[in-house]
């Protein structure tokens, strides 16, 4: 079995690096992680991409690359749609006409945040911004191109707020930490953080698992349990910092809480990005992998501290 494995330098695909060199699979012949250098999915020349997987044979397509500048999607909508949208969808029609498996992943933002319910995969799409709508785009690519293959299998697991080996917002926080007495940090904008490691572990359990070829295709919110707003998360960030040794000036009760409105973007964000995850629970379920994926259902403020704590402290 070929892999490929795109988004290589992001957090996600640190993590599946991470993930997939440390599990030994006996069914793997070959993993290429795949970064802009050696295929820049930007490249208005789609047939590079498409020569690209041609190459390569690849029977499992994880596809971890992203456009994620929400705001600067606002102003490079064309770079965005290629990147999250027309890539996916070269990726989705290879993997539909070769008999390989797609792994894609999707995001919170193709929805409005209205109302105060957790959303289901069966919500109704109403993206806000460029960049959900980019998502959006892929989404309906990648279900489009399988449309007719229903014998063959593809993941899009959408997922929100992810931190892992890179620039995010819990790494952002602990740097203003160290430089400011205060932060303010909104508190009206609610959802779930998730790691960029418990993703690639769900995801390679999916595709790779022994259970991989029962996979029920289709899209599956991907979040651990629990919910936040982004003020509690940066509280809990600083006093697990603190806790651990990371000489701070800013203490968890010097961060107030300010409505999003206090807090102008260019690019509009969901203020309710909580994703329900029963269908993918029913399917990990089904699969038989709850077992094997023992921190599938660990809640998110126990993931954050682990992660916090593994940052160097000075």
């Amino acid at each position: 079995m070929n892999i490929l494995v795109f988004g290589k330098d992001g957090q996600l695909g640190k993590a599946f690096a991470e993930q997939l060199q440390s599990t030994p699979f006996s069914q793997i012949n070959t993993i290429r992680f795949v970064g802009r250098a050696d295929c820049d999915l930007a490249n208005p020349n789609y047939l590079h991409l498409q020569t690209f997987l041609e190459s390569y044979h690849p029977q499992v397509i994880i596809n971890a690359a992203a456009y994620t500048a929400v705001d600067k999607a606002e102003s490079e909508a064309e770079l965005a749609f290629a990147i999250n949208a027309v890539a996916p969808e070269i990726m989705a029609k290879y993997a539909a006409a070769n008999n390989a498996t797609l792994l894609h992943f999707s995001t919170d933002y193709v929805f409005d945040g209205s109302g105060q319910r957790a959303c289901t995969e069966s919500d109704q799409t109403n993206p806000l911004g460029v960049y959900g709508k980019s998502k959006e785009a892929g989404e309906k690519a990648v279900v489009s191109a399988f449309a007719s293959h229903p014998q063959l299998q593809y993941a899009i697991l959408r997922t929100s707020w992810v931190y892992g080996d890179g620039g995010n917002f819990i790494r952002t926080i602990l740097r203003l930490a160290k430089e400011r007495s205060e932060l303010r940090i909104i508190d009206d904008q609610f959802g779930v953080p998730t790691s960029a490691q418990w993703l690639a572990e769900l995801g390679v359990g999916l595709v790779l698992g022994s259970a991989a070829q029962k996979l029920n295709s289709g899209i599956y919110h991907a979040v651990p349990r629990g919910e936040t707003n982004w003020f509690g998360l940066a509280c809990l960030a600083v006093k697990t910092a603190a806790e651990a040794g990371m000489q701070l000036k800013t203490s968890p009760g010097a961060i107030k809480p300010i409505p999003a409105s206090d807090y102008p973007l260019p690019a509009p964000r969901p203020m309710n990005s909580r994703l329900a995850t029963g269908k993918l629970e029913q399917e990990l379920k089904h699969l038989g992998l709850v077992s094997k994926l023992p921190h599938w259902n660990t809640p998110w403020d126990e993931q954050v501290r682990v992660y916090v704590k593994q940052l160097p402290v000075d």
